[in-house]
């Protein structure tokens, strides 16, 4: 019972950091819609 504990810690410790590896390698892409929104002269004291 002690070795499979011990090996699914292993396994956790290793799949944690292929996950964290994963994701600081993806390249990501950035949105490519483009976003306007109106902001009324309300909202900016003068």
């Amino acid at each position: 019972m002690r070795s499979l504990t011990k090996f699914l810690a292993i396994l956790l410790v290793v799949a944690v950091g292929g996950f964290a590896a994963f994701l600081a390698t993806w390249d990501i892409p950035a949105p490519s819609q483009k976003v306007e929104k109106v902001l009324s002269d309300d909202r900016f004291p003068r």
